[in-house]
C-alpha cells in the first residue's frame, strides 16, 4: 500500500500543481471573480443547473470544432448512377419557372402593346404601320425628351464622367454634377436645400421610412400611389386614413386622433400627413391652402408628393406651392420626379437643411444605391434652366391640357375625376353601374362611415360578391382596351393606366390615361383628342 501511495505521489503533485497554476491564471482574468460568485452561487442553489450548463458547454465546443460539412469520403452511402442513367435523369429534369406564366389577358395586353422605330418622342414612328403617330401616352409634359440641346450636353457630360457613377452618394458616388442639380432644384423651388435621389419611385418609399418610425402616426389619402403604400408600410408607423382628396374627411381624423390622444392620456408623438399633389390615379389635385391650414392648426408635418405636378404646373412648372402662390418653406418635405417633370431620371425631396441632412444617413435608397449617371443630372439641371427661361412652355401644355378637356368633357359616355388643370387625364366609362364597377369606386366618391384605421374600409363589400365584381371590372377594362386600339389604328397612342392588380390597398377603377404635351400645338392635339373621342363613341356606344 505504501509503495502504491508513493508511486501515486508525483501524479498528485503533478495534478495539484496544475490545478493551482490553473487557478492563478484564471483568476488573472478580467471578470474571473465575477464567474466565480455566479458558479458558486448556481451550484448551491441548483447543483442540476451546473451539470446541464456544463454539458451545454462541451456540446458547444464539439459543434465548433467538428466539421461542417462531414462529407462522406468513402461514398458508400451515396447512390451510384452509371452515365446512362445520369443522362437520363438530366433530360427528364424539368426547371422550375422564374416566374408565373401570363394570363391570356395579360398576353392579349402585351400583344397590343405599339412598337416604335427610333427614339421617343410627341410624333414616334410605329413598326407595324410604318406611319407617324400622335403621342399622349408618354409622360413628356414640358416636351423636353428628345430636346436637342439636352441631347448635345448629354453627350458632352458622356465623354467627360463616363456612363455610370459605380457607388453611392455616401461613398464614391457623389459628383460635382449631382450638387449642381440638388443646389438648382432647392433655388428653383426656393427651398433651402434639396436632396437626389436616383430611382424616382424609390424617393417618396425612402423619405417616409427615413422619418417615420414605429409609434409615430401617419394620416394619409387612401387614393395614395403605390410607392407611397410602399414607404408606409416600411416605416411600421401607426396609419390613421382620410376620404380621397376630402380634407373635410382629413380635419375629421386629425380631430379624433387628438381625442383619442387625451382619453388615454398617451404622449405626444411625430404626427404627419402624406399625400399628393396631382394624385397619380385619377389626376385630382389637392387643396394647397387649406392642407397647411390644417397641418399648422394641429400641428402635423406635411409630406407632399408632387411626382405629377412638379414641371407641369404653375408658370414656371413648379408645382402647387407656384400655382397657389404658397412659400414652398410651407411644406416640410416637398417630394418631386426628375423623371416625370424633367425628362430624366430619379427624384428629390427638397426642404430645410435639416431635413435633407438628416436623409443623407438614414434614407435607405439614399444610402444604399447608387447615384445617378452624371449624363442625366446635367440632363435635369438643363430641363430647369429651360423651364426658368421658357415659361411659354407652361403656357402651351395649360393650353393644349384646355383644349382637350373642352372635347372630353361634353361627352356623356364618360366621366373625368381630373382636375380641370392636370396635365394627366383619367377618363372612366359611364355606365349604369358605374359606382359599384370596383370597390375602389369610392375614391371618386367618398363617403363618411369608412373607418379610418384600415385603408380597405372602402372595398369592405368586396367580400360579397367577388366574383361579380371581378367580371365587371375585366368588362371595363375590355372596352378601354377596345377604345385604345381603336385610337390606334387611327394613328393616335394612349393607353390604359396600369396598376398591380392585388397588390394595391385600394385599387383604381380601370380607366384610359391621357400624358398631354406641350411638344404639340393646340390644332394637334385637338386633332388627336378628336380621334380618341370618336373611338369613345364608337365603342362606349355599342354598350350603351
Amino acid at each position: 500500500m505504501d509503495s502504491a501511495s508513493t508511486t501515486l505521489e508525483p501524479l498528485f503533485a503533478f495534478l495539484e500543481y496544475a490545478l493551482t497554476t490553473a487557478n492563478a491564471t484564471f483568476n488573472k482574468l478580467p471578470g474571473s471573480a465575477v464567474i466565480q460568485r455566479y458558479v458558486k452561487s448556481s451550484h448551491q442553489n441548483d447543483p442540476g443547473r451546473t451539470l446541464l450548463e456544463l454539458i451545454l458547454v462541451v456540446f458547444a465546443i464539439r459543434t465548433l470544432l467538428q466539421s461542417r460539412t462531414r462529407a462522406d469520403r468513402s461514398g458508400k452511402n451515396f447512390i451510384q448512377f452509371n452515365e446512362k442513367e445520369i443522362d437520363e435523369l438530366v433530360d427528364e429534369w424539368t426547371p422550375e419557372p422564374l416566374g408565373q406564366p401570363l394570363t391570356a389577358t395579360e398576353q392579349a395586353d402585351l400583344a397590343a402593346v405599339p412598337i416604335i422605330s427610333g427614339p421617343n418622342g410627341p410624333k414616334p414612328k410605329l413598326v407595324s404601320t410604318g406611319k407617324t403617330a400622335v403621342n399622349l401616352a408618354s409622360y413628356n409634359f414640358t416636351g423636353l425628351a428628345g430636346n436637342e440641346h439636352i441631347k448635345q450636353r448629354a453627350v458632352e457630360t458622356l465623354r467627360k464622367y463616363g456612363l455610370g457613377s459605380c457607388g453611392p452618394p455616401g461613398f464614391y458616388g457623389t459628383l460635382d454634377v449631382h450638387m449642381d442639380l440638388e443646389n438648382d432644384i432647392a433655388d428653383f423651388l426656393g427651398t433651402e436645400a434639396a436632396i437626389l435621389y436616383s430611382q424616382g419611385f424609390s424617393t417618396i418609399a425612402s423619405v417616409i421610412p427615413a422619418f417615420c418610425k414605429r409609434g409615430d402616426i401617419i394620416v394619409a389619402d387612401r387614393g395614395v400611389n403605390f410607392a407611397i403604400q410602399k414607404g408606409i408600410q416600411i416605416s411600421r408607423s401607426t396609419v390613421r386614413w382620410f376620404d380621397h382628396n376630402d380634407l373635410n374627411s382629413l380635419e375629421e381624423v386629425l380631430i379624433s386622433i387628438e381625442k383619442e390622444r387625451k382619453k388615454r392620456r398617451g404622449p405626444l408623438t411625430r404626427r404627419f400627413i402624406v399625400t399628393e399633389g396631382i394624385f397619380q390615379k385619377g389626376g385630382a389635385m389637392v387643396d394647397l391652402p387649406k392642407l397647411i391650414e390644417l397641418k399648422l392648426k394641429y400641428k402635423y408635418r406635411l409630406v407632399l408628393d408632387e411626382s405629377f405636378s412638379f414641371g407641369t404646373v404653375g408658370r414656371t412648372g413648379r408645382g402647387l406651392t407656384e400655382l397657389y402662390n404658397v412659400p414652398a418653406s410651407k411644406v416640410d418635405m416637398l417630394l418631386g420626379s426628375v423623371a416625370i417633370g424633367l425628362c430624366s431620371a430619379g427624384g428629390f425631396c427638397a426642404g430645410s437643411q435639416f431635413v435633407v441632412d438628416h436623409q443623407r444617413i438614414n434614407g435607405p435608397s439614399f444610402v444604399f444605391s447608387a447615384s445617378m449617371p452624371a449624363l442625366l443630372a446635367v440632363s435635369a439641371s438643363e430641363g430647369i434652366n429651360i423651364l426658368r427661361n421658357t415659361p411659354s412652355i407652361l403656357e402651351t401644355l395649360q393650353d393644349n391640357v384646355r383644349a382637350a378637356r373642352s372635347i372630353l368633357d361634353r361627352l356623356d359616355c364618360i366621366t373625368i375625376p381630373s382636375h380641370p388643370a392636370s396635365p394627366i387625364i383619367h377618363i372612366y366609362a359611364r355606365t349604369p353601374t358605374a359606382t359599384s364597377l370596383h370597390p375602389s369606386a369610392a375614391l371618386t366618391t367618398p363617403t363618411k362611415h369608412h373607418s379610418h384605421s384600415n385603408p380597405a374600409s372602402v372595398v369592405s363589400a368586396k367580400d360579397k360578391d367577388a366574383g361579380g365584381k371581378e367580371a365587371e371590372y375585366e368588362v371595363e377594362e375590355r372596352l378601354l382596351q377596345d377604345v385604345v386600339e381603336e385610337a390606334l389604328t387611327q394613328g393616335v397612342i394612349v393607353t390604359r393606366a396600369k396598376s398591380l392588380r392585388g397588390q394595391e390597398w385600394v385599387e383604381p377603377r380601370p380607366s384610359i390615361r391621357l400624358a398631354l404635351t406641350s411638344a404639340l400645338t393646340r390644332k394637334e392635339t385637338e386633332k388627336a383628342v378628336g380621334v380618341l373621342k370618336v373611338a369613345l363613341v364608337k365603342v362606349l356606344g355599342k354598350r350603351r
